[in-house]
């Protein structure tokens, strides 16, 4: 007796999640996707003011990053510089174990020699190569072809992404929702990070080519269990694969948000990789349980995949 009442009120929940996924699965389905066509015509107006779909920092531009070492007052650079070189960006170095600064990072599109002269004015001081800075000057046209590798790399691994789940499912529409899902986990991210006025480097490129690796897993989860697993009924399958994909993305997120927001003396490169993985790892719940979910959910009922 006491078993049979134990499993009463957990086979009411599970028809009572159906009945309220039935009525609101195809009004979630739409939420997600109206964001991404939002971040779209974003990126569309920022490209026709900017000439670019992002902001780049020096290691995608060509420029000039100082190192200066120990307690600097950013402070004191800051207006000046920024008076005469407008692009310029700011980041404070510090100690990972005291959180005590022992440097500050100075990025521009300027010639080392000129930000140099700038920099040693304001101080008063001069800057000695090894000793209290150091200089890296990237050429315009070499930023340029190594940004275009990197683009094309992210074009490549996300074709072939593409070309591995066809074969894998042989069916359109459950592998167009799976490729949907990882595009639009690239494509929100980075509306908001041009929102936020970020730029990219070289590490965030590389950050979204790792989106496409993170968000793929739960899509193809949520696929496999509804499409060839017939052990429980629909509802059931996708709320378990939920359950499952939902923890794995919980578990990434709780790696990296730690390190962004309270570890200290990461390079900025480092913060750059676990803000976009943040950003990345959000919308992917949104679009694998909402959107993905949804396709999926329609599909199996048109073809009576009970």
């Amino acid at each position: 007796m006491e078993e049979n009442k134990n499993e009463k009120p957990t086979e009411e929940k599970r028809k009572r999640f159906g009945f309220n996924y039935n009525k609101h699965y195809k009004i979630l389905f739409f939420i997600p996707i109206l964001v991404l066509l939002l971040s779209l015509v974003y990126l569309g107006i920022f490209y026709s003011k900017n000439g670019d779909i992002i902001y780049k920092d020096v290691s995608l531009s060509g420029g000039t990053s100082i190192t200066i070492n120990g307690e600097i007052d950013q402070g004191l650079l800051e207006a000046p510089l920024k008076e005469k070189f407008p692009d310029v960006s700011f980041t404070s170095l510090t100690d990972i174990t005291t959180g005590k600064q022992v440097g500050l990072q100075i990025k521009s599109s300027a010639a080392s020699a000129e930000l140099k002269i700038a920099i040693e004015n304001i101080l008063g001081y001069g800057l000695k190569e090894g000793e209290n800075s150091s200089t890296e000057s990237q050429g315009a046209s070499l930023s340029k072809d190594f940004y275009n590798q990197l683009i094309i790399a992210l074009v490549i691994s996300f074709v072939l992404m593409s070309v591995v789940i066809f074969v894998m499912f042989r069916t359109f529409i459950p592998s167009a929702a799976v490729i949907f899902a990882v595009f639009a986990d690239i494509v929100m991210p980075l509306a908001l990070i041009n929102i936020l006025g970020i730029k990219l480097s070289a590490a965030g490129i590389a950050a979204f080519l790792m989106l496409v690796g993170y968000s793929v897993d739960t899509d193809i989860l949520l696929t496999s269990r509804a499409l060839k697993t017939k052990d429980e009924p629909l509802n059931a399958r996708i709320f378990k694969a939920f359950k499952t994909g939902s923890f794995m993305t919980l578990t990434a997120l709780a790696a990296v948000l730690p390190a962004f927001f309270i570890v200290t003396g990461l390079p900025d490169s480092f913060r750059q990789i676990f803000l976009i993985l943040s950003f990345g790892l959000f919308a992917d719940l949104v679009n694998t349980w909402m959107t993905n979910a949804g396709i999926i959910k329609w599909y199996c009922d048109k073809k009576g995949i009970q």
